[in-house]
């Protein structure tokens, strides 16, 4: 998409979109918002989680970076981009749910798949930061070793989504919420091909399809 189409794009909204959405947009802008659901999930272009869940503005506090990786508890002063939205969405938008969203062809599990320390040099950030799912990928490499890469990149899709799903536990805040009964976890995989969405089981393990209608 060129830089034009991109304002031509918000033209069209303007024109065609916002008329029905603009109480709404006043309302929000008035009130502040208050989202239910923090969705994090992967920067990659073709999954946006709005135009899947067909959700209004307003209703989603989205986190979006490479993988939807989840770092875990880690309070040291540094800058923390992702442990600082999640605080936000937790203790100051007091959010009912916390949705972990992986999607197949995923760039960013595939260079964690091909993890190398001798890549380490030939990236400034993206090599760091795909580290922090190193365990995903040892548990999915020690379990499907055996698998082609397409079904070892699906497993370590789902891997990593259960694994940033720990790494929320470990924030005290998110424990406490859980404990108290006014927080729940979730985590998905989207194929992007098929469209399809499939949630994990914390009672299987494993991710079940949801059915295109009910």
């Amino acid at each position: 998409m060129s830089y034009e189409k991109l304002l031509g794009g918000y033209r069209k909204f303007r024109k065609s979109v916002y008329p029905d959405l603009a109480i709404l947009y006043k309302n929000l802008a008035l009130e502040g918002q208050r989202p239910k659901v923090l969705m994090i999930s992967c920067s990659d272009s073709r999954t946006d989680p709005s135009t899947l869940l067909c959700a209004d503005p307003g209703d989603l506090f989205v986190l979006r970076n490479v993988a939807n990786i989840v770092p875990p508890y880690t309070p040291d002063g540094g800058h923390h981009g992702t442990a600082s939205a999640i605080e936000f969405a937790v203790l100051s938008l007091r959010v009912e749910h916390i949705i972990v969203m992986g999607h197949a062809g995923c760039g960013g599990i595939e260079a964690l798949m091909d993890l190398s320390t001798a890549d380490a040099g030939k990236s400034d950030f993206l090599h760091g930061w795909v580290t922090l799912a190193e365990d995903a990928r040892a548990r999915v490499l020690n379990r499907h070793g055996d698998a082609s890469r397409g079904e070892q990149l699906v497993r370590l899709e789902e891997e990593n989504v259960r694994q940033s799903l720990m790494a929320l536990e470990t924030y005290p805040w998110i424990k406490q919420a859980i404990a108290g009964g006014t927080l729940n976890l979730h985590g998905w995989r989207f194929d992007v091909e098929h469209g399809a969405l499939t949630l994990f089981d914390p009672n299987t393990g494993g991710f079940e399809l949801v059915p295109a209608e009910e």
